[in-house]
């Protein structure tokens, strides 16, 4: 009729192209294996009017299933494993290299009747074996099925035909991309901490989200570190870019930054160190860090920042503040000195700290999502500060990681970033538990350094440490009357470990001596060190202090 719309008639060709160029599409941005798999799914099944799917491939004489759909995960472990031998039917369309139908039940009795019980626990009716070929051998089988008998046509034929060399190309690409996956990953976990310490001062919680696509591997980190004192040090970073240098570069500062920790440094100094070592890396790297030291008698949190987001702070009422800072330049970049910001905490609060790609995007700018953070925050921390115990909360704690996590990024696997999340949750000494004399710039001062130490102990029921503890606290404190400088102060500390401190106002480094047979002194150090868990020193504005720790019988470290 004159002016009707012409009758568009879809032939087979058209239809066919039309499939190919969907699939070719789908396999083309399918990175893993598993997204290779829910590509033949999506774009192979509806077409044909099937609904179950296998695909397996050979690995050492055995099949073994990537991915499926429409069987029962039962029937999937029942063929997972087993020896090509054992499988006559996909033996066969591996052999021939060629499509292998199996169009009922009756046709499958009779020419596999050893595989009876597998057919019938499989609940399909018939079946089309496709040996999946790439750089011209076969790498294993998509076997497409169906809950009724099905009789293919020419046409179905040439299109599983032409579909057998596309899904192997794309499976035998992604399972490459698999393993070089997988070696990044476990890279990625080596690098950073498999646990987070349960401390005195803190526990924490903590999350690392890889960038949602591609390698998945980046230069985020963090880690919590004790230090003398019950103090403890907390550290995020992220170096610029994703891939595994860039995840090297981290382990290397995540290295630096616990052997510096170790040395009791400052975050000032510190980040000093670590920028020195990422200037040493080339013009091109670049990093941002948050360093901080908490310390549980004063309740004063000590940190410096190096072009990285400030610390989120949750009171026990659910208040959250976050210091308004002006970051030093990220590592790289910076010029030292850093500056040292003093953050007073209360006796009990959360510390929240992040990397800005959990809470920047192109969607969203960090001022504002550091705003959505602390809404999340302010809603849901309040948990944390009324556990029953300490492993109540802990699992706050990770309740509280997942929640900002999924609030903030709902939807993960699209972000092109990584992501960092460390929440601390803080606590104060009780002051019964600290004891502080201070002793005259003289000789006498050893002697009361013993008595001070022989009666703090009584109160707390130490008296088996005493004659330890006072040979150490004598020992420390005769050595700044020999070696070094007043005002002298000694500082008991009885928690996990009992912990022995004196300051001087001396900044010389104390060192064993190799003290020879015949010498009468210098080994005063040897026999603090023999009679302690471990000792150190760290350095103050105005001098030093030395430490050192004993274990504490009967308690729990």
């Amino acid at each position: 009729m004159p002016g009707a719309p012409p009758t568009h008639v879809s032939e087979p060709g058209t239809e066919r192209a039309v499939l190919m160029g969907r699939l070719t599409a789908a396999l083309a941005e399918a990175l893993t294996s598993e997204e290779v798999v829910q590509a033949v799914g999506t774009h192979v099944l509806p077409p044909f009017g099937a609904d179950g799917l296998i695909v397996s491939v050979m690995e050492s004489g055995r099949h073994r299933v990537v991915g499926s759909a429409g069987y029962t995960q039962d029937f999937v472990h029942l063929l997972d494993g087993i020896p090509i031998a054992d499988n006559p039917v996909a033996a066969d369309a591996l052999r021939s290299q060629g499509l292998w139908f199996v169009e009922s039940v009756a046709d499958h009795r009779r020419r596999y009747p050893m595989l009876e019980d597998v057919a019938a626990a499989s609940q399909k009716q018939s079946w089309a074996f496709l040996p999946m070929i790439a750089s011209g051998h076969a790498i294993g089988v998509c076997v497409i099925s169906f809950t009724q008998p099905h009789s293919f046509n020419d046409e179905e034929r040439a299109l599983l035909t032409a579909l057998c060399g596309l899904v192997g190309q794309a499976l035998e690409r992604a399972r490459l991309y698999d393993v070089e996956h997988a070696r990044a990953q476990g890279l990625q976990r080596s690098l950073l901490p498999r646990t987070l310490p349960c401390l005195p001062a803190a526990s924490a919680a903590a999350r690392y989200l890889p960038a949602g696509r591609g390698e998945q591997i980046g230069g985020d980190w963090y880690d919590v570190i004790p230090l003398s004192a019950d103090r403890v040090a907390m550290v995020i970073g992220d170096v610029m870019g994703h891939g595994i240098p860039e995840a090297a570069t981290m382990g290397q500062l995540r290295t630096a930054v616990r052997t510096l920790a170790d040395l009791d440094m400052p975050p000032d100094e510190l980040l000093s160190r670590l920028n020195d070592l990422v200037s040493d890396l080339g013009e091109d790297w670049y990093a941002t860090c948050l360093y901080a030291v908490f310390d549980p008698i004063t309740r004063i949190c000590s940190f410096s920042l190096a072009g990285h987001p400030p610390p989120v702070v949750v009171h026990p009422d659910g208040a959250v503040d976050m210091p308004r800072l002006t970051p030093d330049p990220p590592l790289g970049a910076a010029e030292p000195p850093f500056e040292i910001h003093q953050l007073p905490l209360p006796e009990e609060s959360l510390l929240v700290l992040c990397t800005d790609g959990l809470v920047e995007s192109p969607d969203q700018d960090l001022d504002r999502g550091l705003a959505q953070l602390q809404q999340i925050l302010a809603q849901h921390a309040v948990p944390v500060f009324t556990a029953r115990d300490e492993a109540d909360s802990t699992r706050h704690l990770d309740d509280l990681c997942d929640t900002v996590v999924s609030a903030l990024l709902p939807q993960h696997g699209r972000t092109i970033d990584d992501a960092v999340l460390l929440i601390a949750h803080t606590g104060a000494v009780n002051a019964s538990d600290v004891a502080t004399c201070i002793l005259p710039d003289d000789p006498r001062a050893a002697g009361q350094a013993r008595e001070f130490v022989r009666e703090r102990l009584d109160v707390w029921g130490l008296d088996e440490l005493a004659i330890t503890t006072e040979l150490l606290a004598s020992e420390l404190v005769g050595n700044v009357i020999r070696h070094a400088e007043g005002p002298i102060r000694l500082r008991l500390l009885n928690s996990r470990c009992l912990t022995c401190e004196v300051y001087d106002g001396s900044l010389s480094t104390p060192r064993i001596r190799h003290a020879a047979y015949t010498d009468e002194g210098g080994r005063g150090l040897q026999l603090v060190s023999a009679l302690s868990r471990r000792w150190g020193a760290r350095y103050l504005r105005d001098g030093k202090c030395i430490w050192t720790e004993q274990d504490i019988p009967h308690r729990t470290t």
